[in-house]
């Protein structure tokens, strides 16, 4: 049996072998959203198995980046949180385009902040290095204002939370984070 992090590799490279339809194929989220499949079929991450999307959406986005058998996805443990369509909306305000990938990655980057680990790791990527691609690309004007390198899920709600004048902010699950004491250190 191979150990995780090589069946993550062998089945986004199984992935990134199929052949795109002619738009996505050159598109620098293909190989992200094949990482963050791969996370979901080896049960990483919280999303569930569409990913966040309506059933219709996830079948258009696998039909263009992955045509072929889907792999086998089973929902993750997203819970709800009230202000996932204020956090859809503040992406979907930063999105780099018009082009439908830039609201499905609105979906999904939102879904993927309901979880309690760091947002990387939620929506079942292989490192943080992947989000911050994602998030250049996808968000870029948003990406451009992380001038401090802020962890993505922390980034994202402050400013959710300055942009909408909420001055106690709804960060999910921080206190349980194994990483607590870096994100509140000092910022230096």
């Amino acid at each position: 049996m191979l150990p995780l992090r090589e069946c993550r590799e062998s089945l986004t490279d199984e992935l990134l072998r199929r052949p795109a339809s002619a738009d996505f194929s050159g598109d620098p989220l293909r190989p992200i959203i094949a990482s963050m499949l791969a996370g979901r079929a080896l049960d990483e991450g919280i999303l569930p198995a569409t990913l966040g999307l309506a059933p219709s959406d996830f079948e258009a986005l696998w039909q263009a980046y992955f045509p072929g058998p889907h792999l086998r996805l089973e929902n993750g443990k997203c819970e709800d949180i009230p202000e996932i369509d204020d956090l859809i909306a503040l992406l979907l305000d930063y999105r780099g385009g018009p082009a439908q990938i830039f609201d499905w990655m609105a979906r999904i980057v939102a879904y993927g902040c309901a979880g309690r680990d760091h947002l990387w790791q939620d929506l079942g990527l292989a490192n943080r290095g992947e989000l911050s691609v994602l998030m250049q690309t996808a968000f870029p004007a948003l990406a451009a204002l992380n001038v401090g390198d802020m962890k993505w899920k922390k980034f994202i709600y402050r400013h959710y939370c300055s942009r909408d004048g909420i001055y106690v902010c709804p960060a999910p699950s921080c206190g349980e984070c194994a990483d607590y004491a870096k994100c509140f250190a000092p910022e230096e």
